[in-house]
């Protein structure tokens, strides 16, 4: 049987990335492919199982078109899918452009000898298995689908407005004292949320120990009282992770980072990157006695920052935001963060307003720097940063080519294209919105939209 995609095999030259001449295949190798729409902790589940079964991991995008013409529209660009992929952990290099039906010449040119998949089934649009050329050459292997979450479902939570996805307290839930069912019910999905949390604080390998994971108990229990509480709250380790290393500058982020998406993650980066800069100016990466040392001490180098992510609560989003935000819930979003390349530690259930007390009080230390992006996405009638303007750690991300793309911004596109969205809905079996209730949803985020009016006007 001939392989359609082989018609489309680019020459030297013409490559999507390079490298532009063929790389010697290995099962050491690994390659993976999708949509990637939305960069939801699915996702990451099967990039992250994918890298455990070898040593690099090649992730091949679907175009806009391609997925257009095999699925249905995507709500994210091919730019925005691939920084998402990009900013993986356990991602070695992404290629855009790859064919929807997974072609031999792509993946040798490439080096992999192994295509990964989820063992649920993808076709084209003639029905086909999209992944039948490698199947038939023997180079097809499955992982395991992360249940419970998918672009569809996101989709889904977005059109109905629904709650139900929300967490009252993460570590009551993963205590099993909290949560839908009965008591066996409860045990058995906080076994199995603590384990994702676990597999997804790992390193670039996906096999050895990676970020610290934490949670925070807010002084009193009402979103008003992570405003400005004097008081700090006891820390629990979730996850034993890697610590800050001699040197590193503490770096604090805050936020709901809900639909973990590209300006997330252009924000992450750029902090990175701009602590990067500083350390450049201050001899960091020369060849000098203290980054010998480093090197000494651990056989590797390593950056000038720990970048420690705080997450706040689902109640504390929904205060602010209102509607049915945050769309993921607490737990969906902190594996997105924790996925991510760009950050060391997470702290669950971090206050919305991180007051000196908290700052002073991080199991690291104060840190060297609290960074804010510009987004606009929370409605506020205060300053949450006001501690750390006063500490003299306050920093801010300037604007970015991703800066608009946040939760709001994608409910939008949602809203926007609902027709197309409710017939890729209606293609996957998933309950379809009705006309009344994407109506509430417009009125709900009208709504949502004077009050921010409002309380811009009153700041």
């Amino acid at each position: 049987m001939a392989n359609p995609a082989a018609d489309d095999v680019p020459k030297p030259g013409e490559w999507p990335v390079d490298p532009q001449d063929d790389v010697a295949v290995s099962k050491d190798r690994i390659w993976i492919d999708g949509c990637f729409d939305f960069s939801h902790h699915g996702h990451a589940g099967a990039m992250l199982q994918a890298r455990r079964l070898g040593k690099e991991l090649v992730v091949g995008v679907h175009s806009d078109q391609d997925i257009l013409d095999n699925k249905g529209p995507t709500v994210m660009t091919l730019e925005e899918r691939v920084s998402a992929v990009d900013a993986c952990r356990w991602s070695t290099s992404s290629v855009p452009h790859a064919p929807y039906v997974t072609s031999l010449p792509w993946i040798s040119h490439y080096g992999c000898h192994y295509v990964v998949h989820g063992d649920d089934i993808t076709s084209d649009s003639s029905g086909e298995d999209c992944y039948r050329f490698v199947k038939a050459a023997n180079r097809f292997l499955v992982v395991k689908r992360t249940p419970g979450i998918s672009t569809t479902d996101l989709v889904g939570r977005m059109l109905l407005c629904t709650k139900n996805h929300f967490i009252k307290s993460l570590i009551r839930t993963l205590s099993g004292h909290d949560g839908p069912g009965n008591q066996e019910e409860r045990s058995s999905a906080a076994k199995e949320m603590g384990q994702r949390i676990r597999d997804y604080a790992s390193d670039e390998t996906g096999l050895q120990p990676g970020p610290l994971v934490l949670s925070y108990t807010e002084p009193g229990c009402t979103p008003e009282a992570s405003m400005a509480s004097p008081d700090v709250g006891p820390y629990a380790t979730i996850v034993d992770g890697v610590l800050p290393k001699p040197g590193q500058r503490i770096v604090y982020v805050d936020g709901g980072f809900d639909l973990f998406s590209s300006g997330h993650i252009e924000f992450l980066r750029q902090v990175v990157k701009t602590e990067e800069a500083l350390a450049r100016k201050s001899g960091w990466y020369d060849d000098n006695p203290a980054r010998k040392e480093r090197l000494a001490a651990s056989n590797n180098d390593y950056g000038p920052a720990y970048i420690v992510a705080g997450i706040h609560d689902d109640e504390v989003i929904n205060h602010w935001k209102g509607v049915n935000y945050p769309i993921m819930s607490i737990f969906e979003r902190g594996l997105c963060v924790l996925q991510c390349r760009y950050i060391n530690s997470v702290i669950f259930s971090a206050p919305f307003t991180p007051s000196k007390a908290y700052l002073t009080n991080l199991p690291f230390g104060a840190p060297h720097a609290v960074y804010h992006g510009p987004t606009t996405f929370m409605p506020l009638t205060y300053d949450p940063y006001v501690a750390a303007k006063d500490m003299g750690i306050y920093q801010e991300i300037g604007n970015h080519e991703f800066q608009n793309v946040n939760a709001g911004e994608i409910v939008q596109r949602i809203l926007r294209s609902r027709q197309m969205y409710e017939d890729r809905q209606k293609k996957k079996g998933e309950k379809a919105a009705g006309e009344e209730a994407v109506q509430r949803r417009e009125h709900m985020e009208k709504e949502a939209a004077a009050l921010e009016k409002e309380r811009a006007v009153n700041r």
